[in-house]
């Protein structure tokens, strides 16, 4: 292996490396490898079949509530995220679009890597068609919560929630899986 790995060479070991005992997680890991391999367009925004990827951020702070904004297109509570830039690492992306999206300067990886992957489908728009977005996840943490400011080009209201409030926004399987994670870390790791 070369010393200079490509961004699509980190992440494929990343992902090989990554371990999940969720089937359906299990599938969008065999999903993202497959459009990794299949060539150098995976982070392109203008690769639409099967779609490219993204990455985001669950942003938690010390009294182990979850920031959430309200997405200005999408009409959904959300975490943040979005597009990988052409000079970023998934990660990288996370963290950025974390603080843009939320005004928090301090963001801090939890876990020190991927947290969870889904692949969700994106409605057509602005020229679009309809296509999915492989989302590489992960988990945050801020020790100033009250810092938080809102985008109004990119959300409607953030808002700090209890994971119990969260699972009522956020009801689809997925959000279940990764509140699960959340809980399960917080338990773990009396630092956050």
């Amino acid at each position: 292996m070369t010393e200079r790995m490509t961004r699509n060479e980190r992440l494929l070991d990343q992902l090989h490396a990554y371990t999940t005992d969720h089937e359906v997680e299990a599938q969008h890991r065999r999903a993202m490898i497959a459009l990794l391999e299949a060539g150098d367009e995976a982070f392109s925004r203008d690769h639409f079949a099967p779609g490219h990827f993204t990455a985001s951020c669950y942003v938690i702070d010390a009294e182990g509530r979850l920031l959430l904004h309200h997405h200005r297109r999408l009409n959904r509570w959300l975490q943040m995220g979005g597009h990988v830039e052409a000079h970023e690492s998934p990660d990288a992306a996370a963290l950025r679009e974390g603080r843009e999206e939320s005004g928090l300067s301090d963001l801090a990886d939890v876990i020190g890597g991927i947290f969870d992957l889904d692949i969700h489908p994106i409605p057509a728009a602005k020229g679009e068609p309809d296509h999915a977005h492989f989302d590489i996840r992960y988990l945050a943490r801020t020790h100033s919560p009250d810092a938080v400011t809102l985008d109004r080009a990119e959300s409607n209201e953030l808002a700090w929630v209890t994971l119990d409030l969260a699972a009522e926004l956020m009801p689809g399987p997925e959000s279940a899986r990764v509140l699960r994670k959340i809980e399960r870390v917080r338990r773990e790791r009396s630092v956050l």
